[in-house]
């Protein structure tokens, strides 16, 4: 079975754009085909306070994994690049790496471990931005709107703006 998998990666600690290039590399030789990306955007810490803006990057990509293997690996890979988890599972932290599944094709899943389309994803502009950049007329499957759609009525006002420190 082939998938397409919508995928958001943050940094805020180290070399950012470094860190979800790597990401994006490891994610194209482990978990399926990268087929599209978007910009870099900064934006502010969402839920928590910190003096490191984030850099954030959507990419889309074609995979044999299901949902569940493709999690699996994508935590490893936060892991490999430095993400701790186990003191902070419940709060929101500077990190290296955050890699998020947003949408599974039209998957509603609601298990203990994966949640799809992501819960908070209507929530956040800094989600919403590079997502409505490169797939604007997906189809939330939950709240049957656009990603346009959501971005248009989303509430969250913190700064998020394209990022013009790295060419890709």
């Amino acid at each position: 079975m082939t998938g397409f998998s919508y995928i958001l990666l943050g940094s805020n600690m180290g070399s950012r754009d470094s860190i979800i290039n790597k990401a994006v590399s490891m994610i194209n030789d482990r978990c399926g085909l990268v087929i599209s990306k978007s910009s870099f955007y900064e934006s502010e810490p969402w839920g928590f306070e910190s003096e490191n803006a984030f850099l954030n990057q959507v990419i889309i990509i074609k995979t044999e994994k299901n949902a569940h293997e493709l999690l699996k690996i994508l935590l490893s890979i936060e892991i490999e690049l430095g993400r701790d988890r186990k003191h902070h599972y419940d709060t929101y932290v500077s990190r290296p790496i955050d890699i998020d599944i947003l949408y599974y094709d039209d998957m509603i899943c609601d298990s203990e471990d994966l949640q799809l389309p992501h819960p908070r994803l209507h929530l956040r502009r800094f989600t919403l931005m590079p997502l409505c950049e490169i797939a604007p007329d997906f189809v939330h499957p939950v709240f049957s709107k656009t990603n346009e759609e959501l971005l248009e009525c989303c509430v969250d006002d913190l700064s998020v703006k394209l990022y013009s420190g790295f060419m890709q």
